[in-house]
């Protein structure tokens, strides 16, 4: 993304045609119209002054997309398991661009690089036409015209970190009688993102492990959880911030979009850190995933079994969801972190219900001070679990090699 280069009055213009667009325009002109300019603002903001492969990048970026829309209107209302053609499409597309690195020409020589950094946002695209095809199929949609799509899949906004918002939900700002999104609410939500995402952020970011412990400098292991309680803390702002800008400027617009975060550090224990963590990414999972894997898994089993299924259902998803995040072993063990913390929750979930019975459990719930012991000890679980997420191995390395 030119971040660097693009000026607010860029922005403003976006957010001004696309608003013109939803507010004055109906039917199929103003699918045409808003599909082609969120295609164009693609373009602007994340490909133009890229270089000569920003073109060539954009068009195999807009035919990906072109072909995803192909296979859903082929086989996304077809019976048996032919829906899973254009379901699998795009996941597909997306294992291909993020693992298999491509030979392109830089400065008169040949090096390696993944097809992802070519295609911004594609894990969040890939996430959001999947899952509009078992909207389709599960008849909470229609199955939308090609322009609708390419709006949808292309919504500025939402390209670069999300929210995954559903289909369903976009659809709303189609409706007849589209959900008013007051302007000031809107606009707040865009400051509150503004200050987490470029001041407080950039605040915490000065406490993280590049910049307190990559000084070529010794250190006390007392700035290791030093590091990873700031770098949580960053993160959280870097990411709810973007995405507090994404929700404010699509409720602009008049596009309602999914909440992505609710208050993470108030989780008792991992699941419901998910519950409240990338809460977009979570629901893709727990209906993508979890939920036919589990019940799969319980039926291919006895009824004693299925506390297990139910455990080895949350290894996968959560395995997933760290490959997801990003290329690299590091990103796998993060998710293995978490599938334990889950797992382990899981199971003294079970063993609290079947030694307190349910008045004590509730009890037990309801204590202020286990909840209190419960919330810190998540957040340092989480905080700890990211040190994985934050550093690739030889990072490792090379940070435990300057601890004294």
């Amino acid at each position: 993304m030119r971040e660097q280069f693009i000026e607010p009055a860029e922005i403003l213009g976006y957010l001004l045609a696309a608003f013109w667009v939803m507010r004055l325009w109906r039917g199929l002109w103003r699918d045409v119209a808003f599909g082609t300019l969120n295609t164009g603002a693609l373009y602007w903001f994340f490909f133009h002054g890229q270089g000569r492969a920003s073109a060539p990048a954009f068009l195999g970026y807009l035919g990906l997309v072109a072909f995803q829309y192909l296979t859903l209107r082929l086989f996304a209302k077809r019976g048996g398991s032919l829906p899973w053609l254009a379901f699998l499409t795009p996941i597909l597309a997306l294992v291909i661009i993020r693992y298999v690195p491509v030979s392109v020409p830089h400065e008169k020589a040949l090096r390696l690089y993944p097809y992802t950094a070519l295609f911004v946002g594609i894990s969040y695209l890939a996430f959001r036409s999947s899952y509009i095809v078992l909207e389709i199929r599960n008849g909470a949609v229609p199955v939308p015209g090609f322009f609708r799509y390419i709006g949808f899949c292309f919504f500025l906004p939402t390209i670069p970190v999300g929210p995954i918002n559903p289909y369903a939900n976009h659809l709303r700002a189609f409706d007849a009688k589209p959900p008013s999104i007051p302007s000031g609410r809107a606009w707040m939500r865009i400051l509150v993102g503004l200050v987490k995402y470029k001041f407080i952020g950039n605040i915490f970011f000065q406490m993280t492990y590049v910049n307190l412990l990559a000084d070529d400098h010794y250190h006390s292991w007392i700035d290791l959880p030093v590091a990873m309680v700031f770098y949580y803390l960053f993160l959280y702002c870097n990411f709810s911030g973007f995405c507090d800008m994404a929700i404010g400027a699509a409720g602009l617009i008049g596009v309602p979009v999914a909440e992505n975060f609710y208050n993470p550090f108030a989780g008792r224990n991992v699941k419901d850190f998910w519950n409240r963590w990338h809460i977009t990414l979570s629901t893709y999972m727990r209906d993508v995933v979890f939920a036919p894997l589990s019940k799969f898994l319980v039926r291919l089993g006895s009824p004693a079994m299925a506390n297990h299924a139910i455990a080895l259902t949350i290894v996968v998803v959560f395995l997933l969801v760290g490959i997801w995040h990003g290329v690299g072993w590091n990103f796998a063990a993060f998710g293995a972190a978490h599938a334990l913390g889950v797992v382990a929750n899981h199971y003294y979930t079970l063993f609290l219900k079947k030694r307190l019975g349910r008045d004590g459990f509730k009890a037990y719930n309801s204590n202020r001070w286990i909840h209190a012991v419960a919330v810190a000890l998540t957040f340092c679980y989480c905080a700890a679990s990211l040190f994985l997420f934050a550093n690739t191995i030889p990072e490792m390395k090379q940070i435990f090699s300057i601890l004294k």
